[in-house]
């Protein structure tokens, strides 16, 4: 049984429009309320940077990191369900975190439910801190759901 990252071949590349169908099958398997392909599309023309954490040819997470204005906001990160626990969000995350070192970004945003334990548990193991709530920033059966808004400081502000 595999059972860690490194006993599986992975790699991480940018995301193409060949990838959209697949990001969306994974985004539909993972939420309720799920992202459209037109918004993954948007995303690659807005020039996000979206990648694919890529096994044996096949797309098995993504990540969508906005870069503006010194700061950087992940606004999906998101594993299939079948890949789950093999540290496949965490290799997914450390690109993300590289790529906004590289952009020389001040600081990480994202909003994540309260009730992803899973999620919140690797934000803090990389080192996001909780900084707000978002009332009602999800849709959920029911109603709305809260948002958590952490951030990760890479360099401290300028004066």
């Amino acid at each position: 049984m595999i059972s860690r990252i490194e006993e599986i071949p992975v790699n991480v590349r940018t995301m193409t429009h060949e990838d959209l169908a697949s990001v969306s099958d994974i985004e539909r398997q993972s939420y309720s309320f799920p992202w459209s392909h037109g918004v993954f599309r948007d995303c690659l023309l807005a020039g996000y940077s979206c990648i694919v954490l890529d096994h044996l040819s096949e797309v098995v997470g993504y990540g969508i990191l906005s870069i503006a204005a010194g700061e950087a906001h992940i606004l999906n990160l998101c594993i299939s369900p079948e890949f789950r626990g093999l540290g496949f969000g965490e290799r997914i995350l450390d690109d993300i975190i590289d790529r906004a070192h590289y952009a020389e970004v001040n600081a990480i945003f994202l909003e994540v439910r309260p009730t992803n334990s899973n999620a919140l548990s690797l934000y803090r193991k990389k080192g996001f801190h909780k900084i707000a709530k978002r009332p009602a920033y999800y849709q959920a059966s029911g109603g709305r759901e809260n948002a958590d808004v952490l951030s990760l400081v890479l360099r401290p502000t300028k004066p």
